[in-house]
C-alpha cells in the first residue's frame, strides 16, 4: 500500500509539472497562477502546494528534468574513454559536434524538452522569486563550459586545433555560440531561419576550429 501511495504521489507531481509546462507556454510564467495550474492538472490547489512551494519551485523541477540529463550525458559523449586509443570516436572535436547535434535533436524530437527551453528563454522574467532559478541556470552553464574545456584541452593536446586560443577560450566561445543558436532556434517557430540550418551551423562552427 505504501509503495502504491508513493507511486500515486509521483504521478500527481508529474501531472502538475506537465500542466505547469503547458500553461507557462500559453500564458507566460508571470501571468500564471498556481490555481490555474491546479485546474489544468485536474487536482486541488492543496495538492499543488503539497509538492511545490511556489512557481519558482515548479520551474526548478521542470528545468531539472531536461537540463540535468543533458549535463550528465556530456560526461559520456565528451569525456568517457577520451584517452583510449582504441576508442573509435576519440576525436574530441567530433565529440563536441555530436553533443551539440544531439542537443538540437532532443529539442526537435521531444515536446517537453522544447517547451521547457521555450519557457526558460522567452516566457520567464528572472526577478524576485525567480532569481534563484537564474542562479542555478548560470551554475549549469559553468558546468557545461568546464566539460567543453576538458574536451578542447584534449583537442589542443592532439594538435587538432590551432593554439591561438586556450581551451577555456574555445569552450566559452562554443558555449556562447550554442546558447545563441538555442535562443534563435526556440524563437524560430516557422523553422525557416535557424531550425532548418542548425546542423550546418554547428558543423561549420567546429570545422572552423580544425587545423
Amino acid at each position: 500500500m505504501v509503495r502504491k501511495t508513493k507511486q500515486e504521489a509521483e504521478q500527481t507531481r508529474q501531472c502538475i509539472i506537465n500542466a505547469a509546462r503547458q500553461v507557462f507556454v500559453d500564458k507566460g510564467v508571470s501571468k500564471t497562477s498556481l490555481e490555474e495550474i491546479a485546474r489544468y492538472a485536474g487536482v486541488t490547489r492543496g495538492a499543488v502546494y503539497w509538492h511545490f512551494t511556489n512557481k519558482s519551485d515548479l520551474l526548478h523541477a521542470m528545468r531539472d528534468q531536461v537540463v540535468l540529463p543533458l549535463i550528465d550525458r556530456m560526461d559520456d559523449e565528451l569525456l568517457l574513454n577520451l584517452d583510449k586509443e582504441q576508442n573509435p570516436n576519440k576525436d574530441p572535436l567530433t565529440r563536441i559536434e555530436n553533443f551539440l547535434l544531439c542537443s538540437i535533436e532532443a529539442l526537435s524530437d521531444h515536446q517537453e524538452t522544447r517547451q521547457t527551453y521555450e519557457i526558460m528563454m522567452t516566457k520567464c522574467e528572472y526577478v524576485g522569486e525567480f532569481e534563484k532559478v537564474m542562479q542555478q541556470i548560470m551554475s549549469n552553464c559553468s558546468s557545461i563550459v568546464d566539460k567543453l574545456e576538458q574536451a578542447y584541452a584534449k583537442a589542443l593536446k592532439k594538435q587538432l586545433i590551432k593554439p591561438t586560443l586556450t581551451a577555456a577560450q574555445y569552450a566559452q566561445d562554443t558555449h556562447l555560440f550554442f546558447s545563441g543558436l538555442l535562443h534563435m532556434w526556440v524563437k524560430d517557430t516557422d523553422g525557416n531561419r535557424y531550425r532548418n540550418q542548425a546542423q550546418t551551423l554547428i558543423h561549420t562552427h567546429i570545422e572552423m576550429r580544425r587545423k
